[in-house]
């Protein structure tokens, strides 16, 4: 039986007037905000994709889809609240996750630590097993002109009782 697993997940939504920006669940001082069905927050999307897919779990769109009228506005915490309970449900635990942030704007330097400790807090792992990067879209693409901001996270997962 195996016992670790790991899983990638990619979000990406568009810039839009009129929203919040969210991001691994800290509201960020932006201009503007991530359009979606829920808060949008690209990095709590990709990481629960991440760890859906190392459990074999489908994806999120699968899990909480787009045309469900209970998931309008929702925030994302509880996407990855229910999907942990899940994990947990199945045997698994996360052991470690690393993602990257992709946005031209804002600048997520300063930031990135405050992501790092909400997402060890969501997760309940040391700060030490959660990584955080932000890359910029070299003014290329969708990101690079400032449209949108895309997120790949990677998870790993062990059984809880191998």
């Amino acid at each position: 039986m195996t016992t670790v697993r790991v899983g990638i997940g990619h979000d990406t939504h568009r810039l839009v007037e009129g929203r919040p920006l969210i991001l691994g669940g800290v509201r960020v001082a932006h201009a503007r905000g991530l359009a979606g069905h829920s808060d949008a927050d690209v990095v709590l999307h990709a990481l629960t994709d991440a760890l859906l897919g190392a459990a074999g779990l489908g994806d999120i769109g699968d899990a909480y889809p787009d045309t469900e009228p209970a998931w309008k506005d929702a925030d994302s915490r509880l996407f990855l609240r229910e999907t942990l309970a899940r994990l947990n449900r199945a045997g698994w635990r996360v052991v470690h996750i690393d993602v990257i942030i992709f946005a031209q704007e804002p600048k997520l330097g300063s930031i990135k630590a405050d992501i790092r400790t909400n997402l060890a807090q969501l997760l309940g792992l040391d700060v030490g097993c959660v990584n955080v990067k932000a890359k910029t879209g070299e003014h290329v693409g969708s990101i690079g002109r400032a449209e949108a901001l895309a997120c790949q996270a990677v998870a790993l997962i062990e059984r809880i009782n191998p």
